[in-house]
C-alpha cells in the first residue's frame, strides 16, 4: 500500500503554501498519494494540481475567509453556515484519517486543531503567526497542547524570528521553514516592454473578487497622481489574475481609462498620458524587476519583500485589505512596508502616497536597506525543499 499524506489549510495563502509543498514532495517521493482539505474557499490551488478534495467546500463566507480583520464578519459567516460547514469538514477529516499515514496542517490553531483530531502523526506550519507582529508570539490556549502531543513531529514557522522566539519559550519542535511560494519567484523572460532607465512601479491589487477589482480602481486613481507628479519619471506595470484581467474593458469604462491590451492609458490633458501594463501571466516577472510595489495583497507583497523590494499600501474597503490589516502588515515587514492614511483611501491619501512614491524611487540609501531587511526578516528561498525533506523523513520513520 503506498504512504498517504494529507493536507490541511485554513486560508487561501495557506492553500498555496500547502500547494508548493506538495509540488516539491512529488518530485521527492511520486509514490506517495496526496489529498487536502481546504477549510477556508474551493481550494483552487490544490485543484489545479489535481489534488482530491475529501470534503466540502465553498467560496460564498461574507468574510471571504479574513473574519479575523473584523470579528463582524465572522457572525455574518455564521448566519451563512459557517458552524454547519466545519463540522461537516471535521467530519471529512475524521473519516479519511484512518485511510492516511501523515498529516500536514498549515495555518492557525483551527488547521492545527483538525490535524490534532484525526488521531494521526501532524506536522505543523504556522504560516500565518509571526513574533514579528508584537516581538514576542502569544499563543492561544490549545497550540501548546497541540504541539506538546507526541503524534507532533515538528512545527514549522514562516520566518526565522518567530523559530527563535518559540524554540527560547521551550518548544524544541519548531523549526524555520520560509516561504514556500519563494522558491518558484524567478523570472520567466516575459517582455514587459520596460525602458530600462526608468524606475517601474507594480500593482497588486490581491487576488479575490470584488475586492480585487475595487483595489486596483484606487491604485489606478493613485497612477494618475504619480503621472501627473513624475511625469515620464516612472512606469507601471500591475500583476493581476485572470478574473481581474476579464474586468478591465468595464473598470476602464468606469474610470475614463483606455484599455488596449496590454495597456491601460489615461489623458492627462496637455499632451500627457498615464500607462499601466496589465498581465495576467507575469506575476514574477513584474515582482522581480519592480523598483517599488504599490500592494494591497497579503502573500504577494510578502514574496515581493522577502527578495528585497518596499511596499507602498493604502487601505481599501475589505475585507482582507483594510487599515488594520495593512497596519499588521507594516509591524511584519518592518522598513520595508509605508502604509499612508489611517483608513480607506481618499484623494488627500492618494496624493500623499504619489509623494511618497516621487520620494522613495529616488531614496538609493533606503531602497537598498529594503533589500537587505527583507531577506533578514522574512528568510531565504528554500521552504518547500525543507518541508517536503522532512515529510519523507518522517514518512520513512514511521513503523510499518
Amino acid at each position: 500500500m503506498p504512504q498517504r499524506v494529507l493536507f490541511i489549510s485554513n486560508g487561501h495563502g495557506e492553500d498555496n503554501h500547502s500547494a508548493h509543498v506538495i509540488r516539491r514532495l512529488r518530485e521527492f517521493a511520486p509514490q506517495v498519494e496526496i489529498a487536502a482539505m481546504p477549510i477556508v474557499g474551493q481550494g483552487s490551488a490544490y485543484r489545479k494540481l489535481d489534488i482530491p478534495i475529501i470534503g466540502p467546500t465553498t467560496d460564498v463566507l461574507p468574510s471571504g475567509g479574513f473574519s479575523y480583520v473584523d470579528r463582524r464578519l465572522f457572525l455574518k459567516d455564521i448566519q451563512a453556515g459557517l458552524l454547519g460547514l466545519t463540522w461537516r469538514q471535521l467530519q471529512a477529516v475524521r473519516h479519511y484519517a484512518p485511510q492516511c499515514d501523515l498529516v500536514h496542517a498549515t495555518g492557525d490553531s483551527i488547521g492545527q486543531s483538525f490535524a490534532y483530531l484525526t488521531g494521526k502523526p501532524f506536522i505543523s506550519f504556522i504560516s500565518c503567526l509571526s513574533a514579528l507582529y508584537e516581538g514576542h508570539l502569544k499563543l492561544d490556549i490549545l497550540m501548546p497542547l497541540i504541539w506538546r502531543s507526541p503524534r507532533c513531529l515538528g512545527v514549522f514557522t514562516r520566518d526565522p524570528f518567530t523559530a527563535a522566539d518559540l524554540q527560547k519559550q521551550g518548544f524544541e519542535k519548531v523549526r524555520y521553514g520560509g516561504i514556500p511560494s519563494l522558491d518558484w519567484l524567478q523570472p520567466t523572460g516575459k517582455d514587459l516592454q520596460l525602458n530600462p532607465d526608468v524606475p517601474m512601479v507594480a500593482l497588486l491589487p490581491g487576488s479575490r473578487l470584488p475586492e480585487a477589482v475595487q483595489n486596483f480602481k484606487l491604485q489606478l486613481r493613485l497612477a494618475i497622481e504619480a503621472a501627473q507628479l513624475m511625469g515620464d519619471g516612472v512606469q507601471f506595470r500591475a500583476a493581476l489574475v485572470p478574473k481581474v484581467m476579464a474586468e478591465l474593458g468595464t473598470i476602464a469604462q468606469d474610470l475614463g481609462w483606455i484599455w488596449e491590451r496590454p495597456w491601460l492609458r489615461y489623458d492627462l490633458g496637455n499632451g500627457k498620458t498615464a500607462t499601466v501594463g496589465c498581465y495576467d501571466d507575469a506575476f514574477n516577472d513584474i515582482v522581480c524587476a519592480t523598483t517599488v510595489v504599490l500592494g494591497m495583497a497579503g502573500l504577494a507583497v510578502d514574496q515581493a519583500v522577502a527578495i528585497g523590494k518596499p511596499v507602498i499600501q493604502i487601505a481599501g474597503d475589505g475585507p482582507q485589505f483594510t487599515y488594520a490589516f495593512a497596519e499588521a502588515q507594516d509591524r511584519l515587514l518592518g522598513i520595508s512596508a509605508q502604509t499612508i492614511g489611517t483608513g480607506p483611501a481618499n484623494q488627500a491619501i492618494l496624493a500623499e502616497a504619489a509623494h511618497c512614491l516621487q520620494k522613495t524611487v529616488k531614496d538609493a540609501d533606503y531602497l537598498q536597506a529594503c533589500d537587505k531587511n527583507g531577506r533578514e526578516r522574512l528568510g531565504l528561498p528554500g521552504a518547500s525543499n525543507r518541508i517536503a525533506e522532512f515529510i519523507v523523513q518522517q514518512l520513512t520513520n514511521l513503523p510499518t
